[in-house]
């Protein structure tokens, strides 16, 4: 039998910025890189509770593996279901780094010191919700090539996404999602892409 999918929204992220978006159980969303090469910083909370969150370490714990792709699912701080990662055309993300904020740039000295990072862009968003700048935590990093070194250092390396790679997840609860185009254009091979997403109802 033929599951039919109705788009409820779509939308795009101009580059470096970011949305926020409430996303119910059992609706999907897939998350677009239209040119490919370029990041996209997720983040997620419960509707009714925003402090039970999206978890780098309990997603990792949960998968035995420090590389999230298709057919993973991505836990809360209480060891719960909020994404199902159901279709996955890169295979390659992040769930090791925080998001860049303006005091990272600055301590780096940065040349991007002077424009909005994903932190900022995101609080800028979640705020509607009362989420506060120190309850962004490790964000999934849609498309970001993170490399692990023999000596224990990483990088990170080009995006492996080409034009229209894509992820679709499920939403396993209620969800705010706070969603970036990433301002970081070193982390995008050099430029700014914008990104696209869709909300879907099975």
């Amino acid at each position: 039998m033929k599951i039919t999918m109705k788009e409820v929204v779509k939308e795009r992220i101009d580059p470096h910025s970011g949305t926020a978006f409430e996303l119910r159980q059992g609706q999907l969303l897939k998350v677009t890189a239209p040119t490919g090469e370029q990041v996209s910083e997720l983040i997620c909370y419960n509707l009714t509770d925003p402090d039970e969150w999206l978890s780098s370490g309990r997603t990792l714990d949960h998968a035995g593996a420090w590389l999230i792709r298709q057919g993973h699912v991505l836990y809360s701080n209480r060891s719960r279901p909020m994404l199902s990662l159901l279709e996955d055309s890169c295979g390659r993300h992040d769930f090791l780094l925080a998001p860049c904020s303006q005091e990272m740039y600055q301590q780096t000295n940065s040349t991007e010191a002077n424009i909005s990072s994903c932190h900022e862009n995101l609080h800028g968003r979640l705020m509607a919700w009362d989420i506060d700048p120190d309850e962004i935590y490790i964000t999934f990093k849609l498309f970001m090539n993170t490399q692990l070194q023999a000596d224990g250092s990483l990088s990170v390396d080009t995006p492996a996404s080409k034009a229209g790679d894509y992820v679709l997840f499920r939403a396993e609860m209620d969800l705010v999602v706070g969603l970036t185009a990433c301002a970081a254009a070193q982390y995008n091979n050099g430029t700014l892409k914008h990104i696209e997403y869709e909300i879907i109802e099975e």
